[in-house]
């Protein structure tokens, strides 16, 4: 897990250490650039933060050059990297180090292109092919990792966090409007775009070349869901369950593979227990499990977390949060999340990482559960709107209007809800803030291409939101959250579940199997409960937040009022500052939660103050 930089522009070096200066948190171990001179003074420039995790040996620091043929930098890690080292050392290539780098080289060169379908993995990186003159590059499947890129001409430039690009470049780069727009309805900026209209994201599961000689640029996706629901699991439930298991205790155990200390985020709830519950199969060492305490009122889960640790003779530790060190972060938050972003969640996801950071350098999660196995609240919610969605319209129509009518913010929401066209739209208008009463633009904010996973019928609406989440949702929320935050401390995050084979196989099983009259993640908690008692789990699901609610209107309300007054609401572009505040006043007075819209608030005033200063709004 590291930070890649590059480009083609020329810059001094004391920029280039600058730009890699500015994210060096993300591998504190080893910074090194080097430049290879391409043709007519151009010269071609790698960069990398190193966070050693695997063949810790200087022999295996970035930029990493093979046979002479290619230069690569790599964020990442490549879970299946030893035996596809097997297969490429039976074909006749020979290693000099024991990182899974060298093998990435090594099979760009055998496969070319398609090497990326032989890696299992979390990864970006980019190969210099000095033969073919081109650079070769690619993202994981599911998007774990990040990569930013501009593209001008031969201008080039990349890398893993769009402040390195950004920086020394107030004339290349303006702040998009739109992805502001963007951010205020979904709270973060979706792929392929970016808060700046010249910077770019490579996809999720998607290669790139660009030609040196020509400047072209060609993307490619080389993976997918399976949207269409070609494939069926041909078994039992009882089969399911097995193969389930054997996948995902194979995918924990090539996850606890490194050469530093490893340990298991643990919050108690069904995913990350089973990720604990495997690793403590799998290994003979006492894993290391952490959790997050809160003192406030139905946000502590530690209990949980505590009583799951006891059972599996966990060494555990649990990290008390405070609104005094959440204010800390907050005031920090732009310097590692350097686009706007708002899943409040961070915050202790932060936290967590810190604390977690002084035991361990790598991390397993418990991410990618819910989004393959049918587990979000939401989901049990869409099961009641399909049935009211098969009433008249009119009928919707006006049991819409009478909650509207009503008093209660909660009954105001759903009520907006079932006025839409159809329960695919309904869900869509769940998943943003498609409102434009406080702001002032007109874009269409959702008209991107990944609604194609939500709008067909091949699938019913339990597999179509399942899919549409982990393609948007996963992808755009949760992997950046937890990357950001576990590299602003130099931790690696491992999630087994987002291996691409429990991703496909969970694709495969009848709806069923997965949620089945009010089970949801039915077959998930069954492979659990093979190792951990059912009646742990026998309580609502809860998810990772913080009490701000709560601390919006107590511990900081001074911050909240200072940091969003009339004068800094009026600086925030395309909102309209008088009925915001109303909105907030609103929050403080209870008669309304607004905290979300706070928060967002509160993260883009302080980027714009932090990290756009200098750049001109287009």
């Amino acid at each position: 897990m590291c930070g890649i930089y590059g480009t083609t522009i020329n810059y001094s070096d004391n920029q280039i250490k600058s730009k890699l200066q500015r994210t060096a948190f993300r591998g504190p171990d080893k910074m090194d650039w080097k430049s290879y001179e391409y043709k007519n003074d151009t010269r071609i420039t790698f960069g990398h933060n190193r966070l050693s995790i695997i063949d810790l040996d200087p022999r295996s620091n970035q930029p990493f050059s093979f046979l002479d043929k290619i230069k690569i930098v790599f964020n990442g890690e490549i879970y299946n990297f030893q035996e596809l080292k097997k297969s490429l050392s039976k074909k006749g290539y020979a290693f000099n180090t024991t990182s899974d780098t060298e093998v990435i080289c090594a099979a760009y060169i055998e496969y070319g292109e398609k090497c990326v379908d032989y890696l299992n993995g979390m990864f970006a990186f980019v190969i210099y092919d000095v033969e073919k003159q081109l650079f070769f590059g690619a993202r994981d499947r599911l998007g774990q990792k990040p990569f930013y890129y501009y593209l001008k001409g031969k201008e080039f430039e990349f890398s893993s966090q769009i402040s390195s690009i950004q920086l020394f470049n107030n004339q290349r780069l303006t702040i998009s409007r739109n992805a502001i727009q963007k951010y205020l309805a979904w709270g973060t900026i979706p792929d392929t775009s970016s808060i700046f209209n010249e910077v770019k994201k490579l996809p999720a599961g998607h290669y790139f070349t660009y030609n040196l000689n020509t400047g072209e640029f060609k993307n490619k996706a080389y993976w997918d869901v399976d949207y269409q629901g070609n494939n069926k699991f041909k078994g039992s439930y009882h089969d399911a369950i097995q193969e389930l298991e054997t996948i995902a205790t194979d995918a924990v155990k090539t996850r606890l593979f490194a050469d530093v200390p490893v340990g298991v985020f643990l919050s108690g709830g069904v995913d990350s227990s089973l990720v604990a519950a495997l690793a403590t199969k799998t290994t003979s060492e006492k894993i290391k499990t952490f959790s997050v305490k809160f003192n406030e009122k139905g946000f502590d889960e530690s209990i949980y977390a505590q009583k799951v640790a006891n059972h599996l003779n966990t060494d555990h530790h649990v990290i008390e949060c405070n609104y005094n060190e959440g204010l800390d972060l907050i005031e920090n938050f732009h310097h590692y999340y350097d686009e706007p972003f708002s899943d409040s969640s961070a915050i202790p996801s932060m936290l967590l990482a810190k604390y977690t950071r002084k035991h361990v350098t790598v991390a397993l999660s418990g991410d990618g559960g819910d989004e393959s196995f049918i587990g979000y609240h939401r989901y049990n919610w869409v099961k009641h709107m399909n049935r009211i969605y098969k009433l008249p319209k009119p009928l919707r129509k006006l049991a819409s209007s009478t909650l509207q009518s009503l008093p209660h913010y909660k009954l105001k929401i759903i009520g907006n809800v079932i006025k839409e066209e159809s329960v695919n739209d309904a869900y869509l208008s769940t998943t943003y803030s498609p409102s434009s009463n406080w702001f002032e633009f007109e874009d269409n904010i959702a008209d991107f291409e990944e609604l194609k996973y939500l709008y067909h019928n091949n699938k019913n609406i339990f597999e179509r939101v399942s899919d549409y989440d982990l393609k948007t949702y996963l992808n755009w929320d949760i992997n950046t959250k937890v990357d950001r935050a576990t590299m602003a401390y130099s931790l690696e995050a491992r999630s087994p579940f987002l291996d691409y084979r429990i991703v496909e196989f969970s694709r495969t099983l009848p709806t069923e199997f997965k949620f089945f009259k009010n089970n949801q993640k039915r077959i998930l908690k069954d492979v659990l409960y093979n190792h951990v008692p059912k009646e742990f789990f026998d309580r609502p699901k809860a998810g990772f937040t913080m009490p701000f609610k709560e601390w919006f209107k107590t511990d900081l309300k001074d911050f909240v009022l200072s940091e969003l007054s009339l004068e800094n609401l009026s600086e925030i572009p395309g909102i309209k500052p008088k009925d915001v505040q109303k909105m907030i006043n609103q929050h403080m007075d209870g008669s309304w939660n607004r905290y979300g819209l706070i928060w967002q608030l509160i993260i883009l005033r302080q980027w714009l103050k932090n990290n756009g200063e200098g750049f001109s709004i287009k």
